[in-house]
């Protein structure tokens, strides 16, 4: 029987204590769902261990197969040019697959709802609510234009209206998208934070909707952004068995698989 490749999730790392906490938080419940799979933490940058740490480690100890994932929403500079930097210097023994980033994804929008709910909204207060979706900003057009079409996508089930906003690099910032919440006539307004642990950011979009009525807390352990992570290994992890086979399936759609062998 072939082990399962180990899961390396990737997360950014932060001088605010809360973030690698929730980091945790996360990979324990997405252990909790998948105990056949080992699944272990690296951090970019503030924390520890390095990506670079447990990838060594991991060499040392024999493995050879690794899905690496990025613990992030939206394709931009750190999945396309951070990630792949560190990846490529790995053990040249590890085979790397580096699966897609989480977003978009339905799950998530459930997540998102499931944050609004337990910050005090029901399923009748939809019509009635107008919600910022708020992220932590990108300079990356592609990143920018995914966050667009998710509000407009979210829209749709029954919102009131659903607008974006940045807590940095693009605009409009979370004040600006609650006052024009206000001013198109919804007579409640929530925030909901499309990011995934707390730190600096998500208090800048936490003090920017101090005028709205609700403020979601960030998307964090929900089990919802577990299964996503789950997803994303496991498209790769097939990616890896077909590439082992020497047979790359494409997608219905001819595009190859968002997953990338990048050592090995």
């Amino acid at each position: 029987m072939i082990d399962k490749p180990v899961l390396l999730v990737i997360a950014h790392g932060s001088r605010d204590p809360r973030h690698a906490a929730t980091v945790h938080a996360l990979v324990r419940r997405v252990r909790a769902q998948r105990p056949d799979v080992r699944v272990e933490t690296g951090f970019l940058d503030f924390n520890v261990p390095s990506v670079q740490g447990v990838l060594e480690s991991l060499a040392v100890q024999g493995v050879r197969d690794v899905v690496a994932l990025p613990l992030l929403l939206t394709r931009a500079f750190h999945a396309k040019a951070d990630i792949p930097a560190v990846l490529a210097d790995a053990p040249p023994q590890l085979r790397i697959h580096q699966a897609d980033v989480l977003g978009p994804s339905p799950l998530l929008v459930g997540a998102l709802e499931r944050r609004l709910y337990e910050a005090g909204l029901t399923p009748a207060d939809k019509s009635s609510t107008g919600v910022v979706l708020a992220s932590a900003g990108s300079t990356d057009p592609e990143a920018i234009a995914v966050i667009a079409a998710i509000a407009r996508e979210w829209r749709h089930t029954g919102w009131c209206a659903v607008r974006p906003a940045f807590a940095s690099a693009s605009l409009p910032r979370t004040e600006d998208a609650v006052r024009r919440l206000r001013a198109l006539g919804c007579s409640r307004v929530a925030v909901a934070p499309y990011v995934l642990a707390p730190g600096f950011l998500p208090d800048r979009i936490a003090r920017g909707a101090a005028e709205a009525d609700v403020l979601a807390d960030v998307l964090g352990p929900a089990p919802e952004v577990a299964r996503v992570v789950l997803e994303r290994y496991e498209a790769a992890r097939m990616l890896g068995v077909e590439e082992a086979g020497g047979v790359l399936r494409r997608r219905g759609d001819g595009q190859v698989p968002e997953a990338v062998l990048v050592a090995g």
